[in-house]
C-alpha cells in the first residue's frame, strides 16, 4: 500500500466540495496553532478536530491506516527518542541502566500526536482535492504577488505536479526495489555501509524514470500549446460560501481554543 501523500480519493462529501483555497488557507492555519497545544486537554481538542474533518471527508479510515505504515514508523521512533533522551521530571520507570523520565513520557506523546495529525491533517487537502483544484487555489491566494511580477502561474502548476507525481514515483521505487530483490540486491541485511551501497542500484533507474516521466509530460504540455498562465481561462470558477465560512469560523474557534488553555 503506498503512502497517503499526493494521493486523491474522488468523493462528494462536504470536504471533497470545499473551495481548494479554504482548504489551503485551513491547512497553513492548523500547521501554525496545533503548536499552541501544550496539555493533554488541548490534545483532546486537537483530535476531536482532526477525527471530525475525517469523517467528514467521508475517505475510508482503513485507506488512511494502511497508507501511513511508515509514518507510524517514524513517529514510534520521534517518541522512543524522547522518552529515553529526555531526562526531566520524576523516574516512572528503569530498564537496566535506562531511566524513563516524566516528562519524556509526556513530551513524546505530545510530540509524536502533533506529527500524526500534522501528516493526517495535511494529507486530507491531497485526499479530496484533485492536482487542478490545488493549481487553482494556490493561484488565486498567491494572485496579488504578479504585480511583484512572480509566475504565480508557474510556481502553481509546479506545486500541483509535484504532489501529484509523488505516489507515482513511490510505486517506481517500489517495483524497482522489488526487480533488485529479485536479482539477489539486500536492501535490509548487513552493515549499514552495504545497505548504502545497495541503494544506487534503486537511485539510478529510479532518476531515469524520473526525467523520462518529466521530458514527456513537458512534450505533451506542448503539444497542447501550454505557454503559460498568461491570457489562459478557468474551466470550474472557484466559489467562496457558506461552508468556507464555516469552516474558517472553526479554525477561529480551535485558535481561540487552544490560546485559552496554554496561557489562561
Amino acid at each position: 500500500m503506498p503512502p497517503i501523500i499526493g494521493q486523491y480519493v474522488p468523493g462528494n462529501s462536504i470536504i471533497h466540495r470545499l473551495d481548494p483555497r479554504s482548504k489551503l488557507i485551513a491547512v497553513f492555519i492548523f500547521i501554525i496553532v496545533i503548536f499552541l497545544a501544550n496539555s493533554f486537554i488541548s490534545y483532546a481538542v486537537v483530535t476531536l478536530f482532526v477525527a471530525g474533518a475525517v469523517l467528514l471527508s467521508r475517505v475510508p479510515i482503513l485507506f488512511v491506516l494502511r497508507g501511513m505504515k511508515w509514518i507510524f514508523i517514524l513517529v514510534m521512533i520521534t517518541f522512543l527518542l524522547h522518552l529515553f533522551l529526555t531526562k526531566e521530571g520524576e523516574v516512572i520507570y528503569q530498564i537496566g541502566t535506562w531511566k524513563i523520565y516524566s516528562e519524556g513520557l509526556i513530551l513524546g506523546s505530545f510530540i509524536s500526536l502533533r506529527l500524526l495529525y500534522l501528516v493526517i491533517f495535511t494529507s486530507l487537502l491531497t485526499l479530496t482535492t484533485t492536482p487542478i483544484e490545488i493549481t487553482d487555489g494556490l493561484e488565486s491566494l498567491l494572485n496579488p504577488l504578479k504585480r511583484l511580477r512572480v509566475p504565480v502561474h508557474e510556481f502553481a502548476l509546479m506545486m500541483s505536479i509535484a504532489l501529484r507525481f509523488i505516489p507515482t514515483l513511490l510505486e517506481e521505487a517500489e517495483k524497482i526495489m522489488k526487480a533488485q530483490s529479485a536479482r539477489g540486491a539486500d536492501f535490509t541485511g548487513g552493515p549499514l555501509k552495504e545497505r548504502l551501497k545497495a541503494i544506487v542500484p534503486l537511485l539510478i533507474p529510479l532518476f531515469v524514470s524520473s526525467f523520462k516521466r518529466a521530458e514527456d509530460l513537458a512534450l505533451a504540455m506542448e503539444a497542447r500549446g501550454y505557454r503559460g498562465g498568461e491570457g489562459r481561462t478557468k474551466l470550474r470558477i472557484l466559489t467562496w460560501g457558506w461552508k468556507e465560512n464555516v469552516l474558517m469560523l472553526l479554525l477561529v474557534a480551535l485558535t481561540l481554543a487552544l490560546v485559552w488553555l496554554r496561557w489562561f
